[in-house]
């Protein structure tokens, strides 16, 4: 196999698992986020990883309430709030411990994964289930690389229904993303 069949087949799989998820359980999410109160996001290691980089998109969409769970500045969690938490299995400690301190706060929890069934998702509020047993090559996509992948997608799908229903534009983007030089 080369680099392009890797890639083809990654992008494949990646496709079918985003392209699995209900708009109902997308609407949930979007909607909480245009309307809920502060967002907060948590995944832990890689997970963690695509929550950072979906906190960003939301702050350059405008949203300056997005905290990333752990960060020295975020502050607590409230009634109101949206807690989005990101894992594979639904088992990660510190993603369950999370949701059930958030819910026992008051926040809307909504948590992204792979398995209906974990302790993460009977501690949500809300289940976003990305169906990664979809045929594939578990040497291309080793470990939780189809989920990771796939959520970036998912994420990155919402972004233009976002900006719609904000009316923002990547002009508005642009003036919000992070320039250091």
């Amino acid at each position: 196999m080369d680099y392009r069949e890797s890639v083809g087949s990654l992008m494949d799989a990646v496709r079918k698992v985003a392209e699995g998820v209900p708009q109902r359980d997308l609407d949930v999410l979007i909607d909480s986020i245009l309307e809920g109160g502060k967002i907060f996001i948590y995944g832990s290691g890689r997970s963690g990883l695509v929550g950072q980089y979906f906190s960003v998109r939301l702050v350059q969409l405008g949203r300056d309430d997005v905290h990333f769970v752990g960060d020295m500045t975020t502050p607590i969690i409230g009634k109101g709030d949206v807690v989005i938490l990101i894992s594979n299995t639904g088992e990660t400690m510190s993603a369950v411990q999370t949701a059930n301190i958030a819910r026992r706060m008051g926040a809307d929890v909504i948590c992204v994964t792979s398995s209906r069934m974990s302790k993460l998702a009977h501690a949500s509020n809300h289940v976003i289930s990305l169906d990664t047993r979809v045929e594939h090559d578990r040497n291309i996509a080793p470990l939780g690389t189809l989920f990771e992948d796939a959520v970036v997608m998912m994420f990155d799908g919402m972004i233009p229904l976002l900006m719609e229903r904000l009316g923002a534009t990547e002009d508005d983007m642009r003036k919000r993303h992070a320039i250091w030089v």
